[in-house]
């Protein structure tokens, strides 16, 4: 008689990124944006070259804390709250077992599985490992989706400041009587890139992301300029 040897097939799947993918594109998109909007509008204020390249400089220190603050206390948060529910499903575990068995099996025939079959794939995984049954298919967390605070504030500060760094280096190099239109129109550029950057790697549609985020981030640099000019000193 055969045995049969199970071997798993290897996959890699792209929800395995979506913590440092959502917090780098974020970032970078923040990046561009933030910095060429400063830019654009500090520009269109008629103020001096000088000036609007230590505002991009700022922006560009300030964006990266800012985002990399904002992220490790969003994320921690959710990585508090997972702890939690795992901490009161760890209790439960010792003190129902027979109740959170139940509540295994009612989520598997929900999923369409048949009783009997619900509740032996329950049992069995209990066996195994019964908190982490609980944790994937009663609460949602996985490792793939668990909160690592660190990670996506770092992602988001390194991606920002590389964002930034982009219409910063636009300013240090384009000529000064043009640097508005070569702001706007490089930003666009940038954001385009990035936008189908961010497609590929999610594997979503090209155009629709790199005219999301085109759209957005000129109508924010539009607006920028518009409350410069409004507001600016005079030539």
């Amino acid at each position: 008689m055969k045995s049969f040897h199970y071997r798993a097939h290897p996959e890699r799947h792209r929800t395995e990124h979506i913590g440092w993918l959502r917090a780098a594109v974020l970032g970078a998109n923040d990046g561009i944006i933030s910095t060429a909007s400063l830019v654009v509008g500090v520009a269109a204020a008629n103020a001096s070259h000088a000036n609007i390249l230590m505002t991009a400089v700022a922006g560009l220190v300030a964006g990266a804390m800012s985002m990399a603050a904002g992220e490790f206390v969003s994320v921690y948060s959710q990585a508090d709250t997972e702890k939690a529910d795992l901490e009161r499903e760890r209790v439960e575990l010792t003190t129902q077992p027979e109740a959170e068995q139940r509540e295994l099996t009612a989520i598997y025939v929900r999923r369409g599985l048949d009783y009997k079959l619900a509740s032996q794939v329950a049992t069995q995984l209990m066996a195994h490992d019964a908190l982490g049954a609980h944790a994937r298919d009663e609460l949602g967390i996985s490792d793939a989706l668990s909160a690592r605070p660190l990670q996506a504030a770092l992602a988001s500060a390194a991606s920002f400041a590389t964002g930034a760094a982009l219409p910063l280096g636009v300013v240090a190099l384009a000529p000064p009587a043009s640097l508005l239109p070569w702001t706007l129109a490089t930003a666009i550029a940038f954001l385009a890139l990035l936008g189908a950057a961010a497609a590929r790697i999610g594997g979503t549609p090209v155009a629709r992301s790199v005219w999301r985020v085109t759209f957005w981030g000129t109508l924010a640099m539009a607006i920028t300029a518009g409350v410069g000019a409004v507001f600016g000193t005079p030539t």
